[in-house]
């Protein structure tokens, strides 16, 4: 997630406060994590399964928040798992006597599963199926085949097996519904709203437009497993669907009031408006249907501005009829990408997927070479942490290095800690799961949260459990620590140099095309005279915008050999600001003139070429019309100022 405006004028202290801050579903899922890493400690410890640790940290690609997606998770990836496990050990019996056979096959095995990573819908797994493979192979080559290597390829299907075992039962019996997690967030954002209202804030703020910028992409998701999981009546997801909406286009309203002076309410006002939002948040907080929800409506006894008054009648409006369920229609785009097939479209055309699939390998194999050559199997780690670390452009990689290697260091630091201070004085399976769910609840509450820092968590947990979980029996070698922490931190420095040196991909290139596609959404949004499509697009046009903004921001790490001239950036972070302000007006009736504008900065941005000129509309009356004459003059200036895009002159008619 970008940053708002405001959160560059943060201290790094609040911004860290707000970082760690409770979110809807956080505390619950990281306690989850934690008690499903310490049961799969416990059982890898009694059965005395290899690689405890790593069986552990697959715990944290497995379950999700909700318990109808971890479910499905858990059982793909152990069908998946099964499969894979039948295919390396048709491939070992080819390759594993050979070395120069072992290592092609593994590479050729990587290559393939990270192409898939890339360029399918196997993306949330192909990166531990190729770890898992490739791994598997390397520890092969190391034992005789026989039955020692069956042995082997049976712990390996373990390494998956045992962590979803675990999970299903842990999410069987304790992970919430879909549903729930429906009423926390829309309670969540309903309170968001209800504080930007008394008084806003930078850390308000930029909680505040995090949630907005989610739009109702998360909760549409949630809605549709509690459809098939049969937790909730088609007539409970259709009113949850409209209430999840209306917060939205209420958001948007308060949005907007923040931004615009013009537009602002009397304190009392605000103040009554926050009550009711609050005792709405609360019903949905306690698991109350959103349709026997009443709000009641304050005196507007002050007289307001033209476009207060509009965007009264607006908040009125989305509240009064917060949960009725009306026809909202899908918009095309979104009907199109749930048409397709397992491949990307651009699958075979589009060289990064390949690219990524050759450096990602060429990284883990580099790592695979040198620590055989070196003789130094305890820094293997390196090669795990090569497909873990994995990311898809240059300014990802520089960002999340840092990210990185201080969540290794501070795992390492915690796994240090608990070897001197803690292991030695444990004489109970059950002390060491409490270290163990210690280690990976803090870890997991970093990993799940925001998205500026998960990073960080996964590698706490990485390094924690593998200098903690040494072996099958009690270990306090330091030494393995230290080796495994090398591995982790040579893996990154790896991993960094090859996807910023080889094939880098740069993030700025998507940019112009996604700000183009974001301002085709809104000129849907103003040339569509039913309220219901415009709030129906709305949802998109705000994930599209924080696409922008998350862009924006990594941007600003790209390699000097990539990185965007200055007043490129601040000419986009200029048109973000803009195109933000421009969905809560458009939201509030539909303008025919600024749906051709923004249209034809669409076009002109896509070709590189001059923009229309509309000096000839001359001003137009109505507080909406001028407003959003000012923010689309604003977004064509900024565009401009920024190269590429050439707009006509701008003299007043």
């Amino acid at each position: 997630m970008a940053p708002s405006a405001a959160e560059p004028s943060m201290k790094l202290r609040d911004k860290l406060a707000q970082w760690l801050e409770p979110r809807p579903g956080r505390l619950e899922l990281a306690l989850r994590l934690g008690v499903i890493c310490a049961l799969t400690g416990l059982v890898a410890e009694i059965y005395q399964t290899p690689n405890a640790a790593l069986t552990m940290y697959v715990v944290f690609f497995l379950n999700q928040k909700d318990r109808a997606a971890s479910l499905v998770s858990n059982v793909v990836l152990l069908l998946v798992m099964t499969f894979i496990i039948g295919f390396v050990f048709f491939v070992a019996r080819f390759v594993i006597n050979n070395p120069m056979w072992r290592v092609a096959s593994i590479a050729t095995i990587s290559i393939a599963f990270l192409f898939l990573t890339s360029a399918s819908k196997l993306k949330p797994v192909g990166v531990i199926i190729a770890l898992i493979v490739g791994y598997a192979l390397d520890v092969l080559g190391s034992i005789p085949l026989g039955e020692y290597g069956t042995r082997e390829l049976l712990y390996a299907w373990l390494f998956v097996g045992i962590p979803v075992g675990v999970s299903l039962i842990v999410n069987l019996l304790f992970a919430p519904p879909p549903r729930r997690l429906v009423e926390q967030t829309i309670a969540w954002r309903l309170w968001l709203a209800a504080a930007m209202l008394r008084g806003p804030d930078p850390r308000k703020r930029a909680r505040f437009t995090e949630a907005l910028r989610e739009g109702t992409a998360p909760i549409d998701e949630w809605l549709r497993l509690a459809g098939v999981e049969k937790s909730a009546s088609p007539e409970i997801i259709g009113a949850f669907r409209q209430a999840a909406l209306s917060t939205l286009c209420l958001s948007s309203d308060i949005d907007l009031l923040d931004r615009d002076p013009t537009a602002s309410f009397p304190t009392p006002l605000r103040q009554s408006i926050a009550q009711g939002l609050d005792d709405m948040a609360g019903t949905l907080a306690a698991g109350g249907q959103p349709a026997n929800i009443v709000w009641q409506e304050p005196d507007a006894e002050s007289k307001l501005s033209p476009l207060a008054a509009k965007l009264l009648v607006h908040i009125k409006e989305s509240l009064t009829h917060f949960a009725d369920v009306t026809p909202r229609p899908a918009p095309a785009q979104k009907r199109s990408e749930e048409k397709g097939g397992f491949l990307a479209k651009d699958a075979f055309t589009n060289p990064d997927h390949i690219q990524y699939a050759l450096k990602t390998t060429a990284a883990a194999m580099f790592c695979y070479v040198l620590y055989s050559l070196l003789d130094w199997p305890g820094i293997h780690t390196c090669f795990i942490t090569c497909f873990i670390v994995s990311l898809g452009t240059a300014a990802e990689s520089v960002e999340k290095l840092g990210l990185r290697i201080v969540g290794c260091l501070i795992g390492a630091a915690a796994g240090y800690g608990a070897l001197l201070f803690l292991l030695p004085d444990l004489t109970s399976i059950g002390a060491l799961m409490i270290v163990i769910f210690v280690g990976a609840f803090g870890a997991a509450y970093v990993a799940v949260g925001c998205p500026r820092i998960s990073y960080a968590g996964f590698q706490i947990a990485f390094a924690f459990f593998l200098c903690v979980v040494q072996g099958p029996a009690p270990a306090f070698d330091l030494k393995i620590a230290r080796d495994r922490v090398i591995g982790i931190l040579l893996g990154n420095l790896v991993s960094y140099f090859v996807h910023t040196q080889i094939w880098p991909v740069s993030v700025t290139r998507r940019i112009d095309p996604a700000i183009a596609s974001l301002m085709r959404r809104l000129s849907a949004m103003a040339g569509s005279v039913d309220s219901a499509a415009r709030h129906a697009l709305a949802s998109g046009a705000q994930a599209a915008l924080g696409a922008v903004e998350a862009d924006l921001h990594l941007a600003r790490y790209e390699p000097r050999q990539l990185h965007p001239s200055s007043r490129f950036l601040l000419s986009r972070d200029d048109a973000a600001v803009e195109l933000a302000g421009l969905e809560a007006p458009l939201l509030l009736e539909a303008d025919m003139t600024a749906a051709t504008r923004l249209a034809h900065l669409a076009d002109a941005l896509e070709t590189s070429q001059t923009s229309r000129p509309w000096a000839h509309i001359g001003p137009r009356s109505g507080s909406l019309s001028a407003a959003l004459d000012d923010h689309l003059l604003r977004l064509e200036q900024s565009l401009a100022q920024g190269g590429k895009l050439t707009v006509a002159h701008y003299a007043p008619a």
